[in-house]
């Protein structure tokens, strides 16, 4: 049990790396926060992969969020497996090669509309006090 409480520490801070390296979130002063905005939590998701690595993902705990506030959409594009299916067969009729990519953190890649704004307590375990002397926020860039 002890290796597992190290891996899934090893994982969060590959997924806090993959966040940094990303920009997906400046930390700013709590005070700097527009006044009435509200603040959302992140939370981990753990996960055992059938190959027995383990995964941290940081998520926004979108329960809390107010629409209209903080979001207006929840569309994420993703392929259909029809169109994967086409794409093969045309593939296979012209006699061409098909490769596999897999993104590294293809779900930190979105943008935020113009006027989307959302606001998040920090990481939990990563929390840091600014010189409000209040613990710092993150200003979401990126999803």
């Amino acid at each position: 049990m002890a290796e597992d409480r190290l891996g899934w520490g090893a994982a969060e801070r590959a997924e806090i790396a993959n966040h940094k390296n990303n920009g997906s979130w400046t930390t700013i002063d709590r005070s700097e926060v527009p006044e009435g905005r509200s603040l959302v939590r992140l939370i981990w998701v753990y996960k055992r992969k059938r190959s027995g690595a383990l995964k941290a993902r940081l998520c926004v705990q979108g329960c809390a969020q107010i629409h209209g506030e903080g979001y207006d959409q929840t569309f994420c594009a993703t392929m259909r497996p029809t169109s994967l299916r086409a794409l093969s067969a045309i593939a296979n009729s012209e006699n061409m090669r098909m490769r596999r990519w897999d993104f590294v953190a293809a779900y930190l890649q979105g943008d935020l509309e113009h006027d989307e704004v959302v606001y998040c307590h920090a990481p939990p375990g990563y929390a840091t006090i600014g010189a409000d002397g209040r613990p710092r926020v993150c200003r979401i860039e990126k999803p």
